[in-house]
């Protein structure tokens, strides 16, 4: 596993003060080791929701941070809003982005809620994965009665608190804390001001559904359309109208656009209409992404685009500009999370005219890697040129998942432009070390063994992505639009290029290290990638050559 990243949602009970707002804000911001990726105030649910990501001790220490300029601000004995809210520090979850298991982030959770019980004197409930117990799983219960309940609430038994005293502190109330899941919050917009048809959507939709009355006068309870989907329905003053406000508890059980489609459909049952939507907080790509590739599907299109044109398209369908702006660098996860891309971000010609010049870096890693990634555009072009074409309709499913799979290559590959130069400039890094001394000398010694290793390694990632891109490439060639063969015959060479260059630079830099071992690994997947590799080129050769005799 890489670098463990951990991303906290705390949600706090302010959602109109400004000054307070940017305190808690600014509080997270001082923490070493976190970024700060969204603020999200709310005036009329008088919430805000503040979400950042980093290291997991640093992400705990700036929830507490952040929860001690809370207890300062915020006093829940003068707070009202549209949403349901337990405290001043109302939810404080903690999700797992990468490197870092659900297990490790339930430990996480529980940490930080000791110490803000121990710290503060205040009631602290676990929740979701972190609950102790299956009836404090879901959030909705744990925070049932709300606030103004919580006093009596704390004197049944059944909900003593998991730390802290079982007392009431009007002014902060309680705490509920967790590891969970990605959560999209996703609120719909109706064009009603009738809170009573939101929420009978609501109940429509959720999973838990609703408890009636059967044709005898017994209670029964009707199960909702969506699994993993929790909801109500609230008017919303700022916007004028009311809104199914959804908390999507798994994305890929329960993608965005089924939730969208279900609610227009018990919206427009009910003769009221859909006119937009907005996300509160984050979403993963992988959300996102997915909306756009349904919505192209259901066009008759290839899902393959690039990312920005697919995540465009699910924000104009599903209206997330209509109440808000919506910024797709800031609200998407990854992309704003993701580092400063120089090389890939450069004009073509500025890139050319950076590899000519007299630096060492970008050189032949970094071309190979982008070849590759250009062989990969082309076999997505010749595969989105096919899907919908009239007469390739029995290669519509097939073409469509090539285009995808493309797109994923083309993205990896990209990645490595600026990956393998920034691991030649981490060797010329170590080759600078001191070694006055024998412990330096040792030390520098490791370090370019250690460099040395990841500069093989990363043009032979190139190497094997460009062979799954060549065999993309004569599929694509293949099975795709005649007219487009040469294209994706190009993509191939374009591939197989990168190939190549890759695996020269696996074996220079292998050279000069000391582990026999991992040399020896390395060299014999280097003859495997090309002897594949010549395989899929003879193969593509012979396959052009038919098609170029007419």
């Amino acid at each position: 596993m890489g670098k463990p990243l951990v991303e906290c949602v705390p949600n706090f009970s302010e959602g109109n003060d400004r000054a307070k707002i940017e305190a808690i804000a600014n509080v997270i911001r001082s923490v070493p080791g976190v970024s700060l990726l969204d603020v999200d105030p709310g005036a009329d649910t008088n919430r805000t929701v503040y979400t950042f990501v980093g290291s997991p001790d640093a992400v705990k220490n700036a929830a507490l941070e952040a929860a001690r300029a809370a207890r300062e601000l915020i006093d829940m004995r003068m707070h009202k809003g549209a949403h349901p809210r337990i405290g001043a520090l109302d939810v404080c979850p903690f999700v797992p982005v990468s490197g870092i298991s659900m297990e490790e982030c339930v430990a996480l959770a529980r940490d930080f809620g000791q110490k803000l019980a121990e710290e503060f004197d205040v009631p602290v409930y676990l929740y979701e994965k972190a609950a102790t117990r299956p009836e404090r799983q879901s959030l909705a219960d744990i925070r049932a009665g709300e606030y103004e309940g919580l006093s009596a609430k704390l004197s049944d038994p059944a909900w003593q608190p998991d730390f802290g005293p079982a007392r009431f502190d009007p002014r902060w109330g309680a705490t509920v804390t967790g590891a969970r899941e990605f959560l999209v919050a996703y609120n719909i917009n109706l064009n009603t001001k009738d809170k009573k048809i939101a929420n009978d959507i609501a109940l429509a939709i959720r999973e838990a559904g609703r408890t009636t009355k059967d044709p005898n006068g017994n209670t029964i309870k009707v199960p909702g359309r969506l699994a993993a989907v929790r909801a109500i329905g609230w008017y919303i003053d700022t916007y004028q109208c009311t809104q199914v406000s959804i908390n999507l508890l798994d994305f890929r059980k329960t993608p965005l656009h089924l939730v969208f489609d279900t609610v227009r459909e018990e919206a427009e049952a009910r003769g009221v209409y859909v006119t937009g939507s907005e996300l509160v907080g984050l979403i993963p790509l992988e959300a996102i992404r997915a909306c756009g590739q349904y919505y192209r599907k259901k066009m008759g299109k290839s899902p393959g685009l690039a990312d920005h044109e697919l995540v465009e398209i699910a924000v104009q369908t599903l209206g997330l500009r209509s109440v808000q702006p919506f910024e797709p660098e800031k609200k998407i996860i990854e992309w704003a999370m993701s580092e400063i891309s120089p090389l890939v971000t450069m004009k073509v010609a500025s890139f050319v005219d950076t590899v000519s010049s007299d630096s060492p870096a970008p050189g032949g890693g970094s071309v190979a890697a982008l070849a590759g990634a250009l062989g990969a555009a082309l076999a997505a072009m010749d595969a989105n040129l096919t899907v919908g074409k009239k007469g390739y309709e029995n290669v519509f499913e097939q073409l469509s998942a090539l285009a995808v799979r493309a797109q994923e290559l083309k993205s990896a590959l990209l990645e490595i432009v600026d990956e393998d130069t920034k691991a030649f400039n981490a060797v010329m890094d170590a080759m600078r070390l001191p070694k006055s001394s024998d412990s330096q000398k040792k030390m520098r010694d490791v370090a370019i063994e250690a460099a040395g290793k990841q500069a093989a390694l990363v043009p032979l990632h190139t190497a094997r992505l460009c062979l799954d891109t060549m065999k993309l490439s004569l599929e694509a060639a293949r099975s795709g639009n005649a007219n487009s063969a040469t294209d994706a015959a190009t993509g191939c060479n374009m591939a197989h290029a990168g190939l190549q260059s890759a695996i020269m630079n696996v074996r220079v830099n292998i050279k000069t290290l000391a582990d026999e071992k991992f040399k020896s690994q390395l060299a014999q997947e280097c003859v495997a990638l090309e002897e594949q590799a010549e395989a899929e080129k003879a193969e593509l050769d012979r396959f052009m050559t038919s098609v170029l005799a007419g």
